[in-house]
């Protein structure tokens, strides 16, 4: 066991030393993780259940499937458990890498250093997700590091990085020097907050970030029921072991202009259809109109055949769902759709049509990936929402912002706005949550939610509704919300 603290100490030593040249420190690194490269894998049986619930978590970041290259990989642990369609390793350790390419000869391993920046140019890929799990504790020079990964991002990636909590940094020396924890070179302690403002120097927009593993034993186990809900808790969770930061490059403005399909459900909405199409602004060159019809008795169908008949010139089209509710006519009008960009605009109204050109705007310049109305900031006109309603909807806010580390705060509005190749995705993945949501409105939060997508809010003018009645029943509808709270606390919380 002393042998292999000895280099550790020896590490430190030099470190702390005036004038040490980066190349220098790199070395001593590499050395260390040499003489560590063969008995990794005892220090991760060692630490077995610490292990398990840090790459459960990073699971559930990284969907299975995914391009994921690793940046400090190590022995590919982790690389492998999160089962990348194709996967990148890069260490700068030859008997760390030797280790990996053995055991997992599907996976691919290369030696070099992540700050070298005419290396990351040499990968000459682009990923869905890069990872540094740890990484950042042993940078020269985070804020470049970061800058250079750019070269390794398409629109869509993801950067997903994992790291100690500068609290436990006491602790974790102390069970170093007892032998209880695989030794490391001295490291930079960064908190979340340090990692997120350097990732916004280097040009990355923060999607959530999250705090996990409060007891890194099992402890007979009551160490899964600790980490599985206690983290949660707002004030508790800073106290966890793992820090966990979600960014994406910050994206351009597409070249091209984006097509758009605007899902219209539709119930007992007779009076509204005709004014729904004249309301909505033609506000991007290819507009495709999707009437959702859900069986009305109000001749709601008739009403939309005769517009579409009125209306040559637009491309509107009428679908019958097969089910019921809102949620299963939103999934058939997506599914149906051909526009780049996706809109949900309720047949009620009470959403101004006329608001419909800032969601796109907003989807189109990048800055969100899933763009939600919001009700609750401008004045309602009279009687748009009831006060019990609009009081259920504040407390649901706050609930939902903690649930899904991004702010939401109004679930409910009906519009809702997210590129098509996301909702694809949101759909190949639906199996993690299932068939739950009768609304709609969470399959869709959830699901970005799941997917790491940037979320926007535009405050839109909840307005009465002119024709028909609300399809909302308070106490039902309330006690729905509920269930979606609990649901959602046990899939995206309680991992």
């Amino acid at each position: 066991m002393l042998n292999v603290l000895k280099p550790r100490w020896k590490t430190d030593k030099i470190l702390t030393q005036v004038g040490v040249t980066t190349d220098r420190c790199k070395e001593m690194i590499r050395n260390l993780y040499d003489s560590l490269a063969e008995s990794r894998h005892d220090w991760i049986e060692k630490n077995k259940y610490y292990y398990h619930e840090d790459w459960t978590y990073m699971s559930f970041l990284i969907p299975a499937g995914k391009t994921i290259i690793e940046l400090g990989c190590g022995t590919g642990e982790l690389l492998s458990h999160l089962r990348p369609s194709w996967g990148v390793g890069i260490d700068l350790s030859p008997k760390t890498i030797e280790q990996a390419r053995r055991k997992y000869p599907n996976l691919d391993f290369r030696l070099g250093n992540v700050e070298d920046q005419d290396f990351i140019v040499n990968v000459d890929a682009q990923f869905d997700v890069i990872v540094l799990s740890d990484t950042v504790g042993m940078l020269e020079d985070c804020e470049e590091t970061f800058r250079s990964i750019h070269g390794l991002c398409h629109q869509d990636t993801r950067i997903v990085i994992s790291y100690y909590s500068r609290m436990w940094a006491p602790i974790l020396s102390l069970l170093e020097k007892f032998g209880m924890k695989m030794p490391s070179p001295k490291n930079n302690w960064l908190s979340a907050e340090d990692i997120t403002e350097l990732l916004k120097l280097a040009g990355f927009d923060i999607v959530k970030k999250e705090w996990r593993i409060l007891s890194p034993k099992r402890l007979c186990g009551l160490g899964r029921f600790i980490n599985k809900y206690l983290p949660s808790i707002p004030g508790i969770r800073h106290l966890s072991l793992r820090n966990y930061v979600v960014a994406r490059p910050i994206a351009n403005a597409p070249k091209e202009k984006l097509s758009a399909s605007v899902i219209i459900p539709a119930r007992n909405e007779r009076g509204n259809i005709r004014n729904a199409l004249l309301r909505l602004p033609n506000f991007c060159e290819d507009l495709e109109i999707i009437f959702v019809e859900g069986h009305s008795s109000d001749k709601t169908l008739e009403e939309i055949c005769t517009v579409i008949a009125e209306n040559p010139s637009q491309d509107i089209k009428v679908l019958v769902q097969d089910g019921k509710g809102k949620g299963d006519a939103v999934r058939k009008g997506f599914n149906h759709a051909r526009g780049d960009v996706l809109f949900i605009l309720d047949a009620d109204l009470t959403t101004p049509p006329e608001s419909m050109p800032k969601f796109y705007r907003a989807i189109c310049s990048g800055q969100g990936e899933f763009i939600n109305g919001t009700r609750l900031v401008y004045p309602m006109e009279d009687e748009a929402m009831r006060f019990l309603n609009l009081v259920a909807n504040y407390a649901f806010s706050v609930i939902f912002s903690w649930l899904l580390n991004q702010r939401i705060t109004d679930t409910l509005c009906g519009t809702k706005v997210l590129l098509r190749r996301h909702y694809e995705e949101i759909s190949r993945n639906r199996d993690y949550f299932g068939e739950f949501d009768p609304f709609g409105d969470f399959d869709l939060l959830f699901g970005a939610s799941k997917q790491n997508l940037k979320f926007v809010e535009i405050p839109v003018r909840y307005e009465s509704r002119r024709y028909g009645e609300t399809q909302i029943s308070r106490f039902q509808n309330g006690l729905s919300l509920l269930q979606m709270v609990v649901f959602a606390f046990r899939r995206l919380k309680a991992i």
